[in-house]
């Protein structure tokens, strides 16, 4: 597939779903019926889930996708995050502590990761699968045994909660637009930093030539620990974010790691372009499935996977190895 049309692709996909929010800014005075309003309110919590799922797909595109670092505690990393980040906000009452607690405090739990498991597993997909299955194990008990199994939620700062007054759908709230907003900032500085940065371009070299890029005298481990650190930080980034907009209680973990992972193979490993678009349709999927067909909603999200995995088992975004 040339760039030209997978840039098609991205901005096609990208365009229909974002069509709604100008449609309904366009016409302030319009009026909708039931079905109409259900199918744009459906558009737009598809777009804002995308988001979500973006700013947790978004780390694990750096890890797995772009380094071959299985990692399949990511989830556990987004739960660990928003518990922390939740019990930060508890103890100091700042919204804004506990987003910076979530992102620091998993950035090093993924620094710590790296270094000690990763580093001496290079290569080796079936170990690091089998270790970080048993870490993410033993991380929910862990969470289990000291947050319980209670569901919480964040208070964010009141100007960013509320509604905001739409045509066509009346209102919608704030704070999912918020987060469309903040998954829209991070991808937008993620794919500079990869493609625009020289650390990011030896980021990628070391991928595809680490020998090489050793022998030029750049400190690999180094630049992997720091990516690493990045996309872990950004799963807890993102725990804070999800707990804020829906809630955390144990089994999220899950959830957010089979989002990530469908994220990323639908988009393309290692492209945070792919990324965007995959968690586009997933979103899309996912919140169309429960609005018209509950039963059979979970269906679309594995369907999509497997339709992109038979035309381009690359992904849609993503290059053939």
């Amino acid at each position: 597939m040339s760039r030209r049309l997978k840039l098609w692709i991205g901005w096609s996909l990208a365009g229909l779903a974002l069509l709604v929010f100008f449609v309904v800014l366009a016409f302030p005075d319009a009026k909708a019926g039931p079905g109409l309003r259900l199918f744009l309110l459906t558009v737009l919590n598809g777009v804002t889930l995308g988001a979500l799922y973006f700013l947790v797909a978004s780390g694990f595109t750096l890890v797995f996708g772009l380094m071959r670092n299985v990692n399949l505690a990511h989830g556990s990393l987004y739960l660990l995050g928003a518990y922390v980040g939740y019990s930060v906000v508890k103890w100091t009452g700042s919204w804004w502590l506990g987003v910076a607690a979530g992102f620091l405090g998993m950035a090093l739990v993924g620094l710590l990761l790296q270094i000690v498991i990763f580093r001496r597993m290079e290569g080796q997909d079936m170990r690091q699968t089998m270790v970080t299955i048993g870490i993410s194990i033993v991380l929910a008990d862990i969470m289990l045994w000291i947050w319980s199994g209670n569901t919480y939620q964040f208070e964010a700062p009141e100007f960013l909660t509320g509604t905001l007054p739409l045509a066509l759908v009346k209102v919608y709230p704030m704070y999912r637009l918020v987060v469309l907003g903040a998954a829209i900032l991070i991808g937008v500085a993620l794919w500079l930093f990869l493609n625009r940065t020289a650390i990011g371009m030896m980021i990628r070299a070391g991928v595809d030539d680490r020998a090489m890029l050793q022998a030029t005298g750049v400190n690999v481990h180094l630049i992997f620990a720091c990516t690493f650190a990045i996309g872990a930080g950004l799963a807890g980034f993102a725990g804070v974010v999800g707990g804020t907009a829906l809630s955390i209680a144990p089994g999220e973990d899950v959830r957010y790691l089979l989002a990530s992972l469908v994220v990323t193979i639908v988009g393309g490993m290692g492209s945070i372009s792919g990324a965007a678009v995959g968690a586009l349709l997933i979103g899309l999927a996912e919140t169309f499935g429960l609005a018209y067909s509950p039963t059979y909603g979970v269906v679309y999200t594995f369907l999509i996977m497997v339709v992109v995995l038979a035309i381009r088992p690359h992904g849609l975004m993503g290059k053939a190895a």
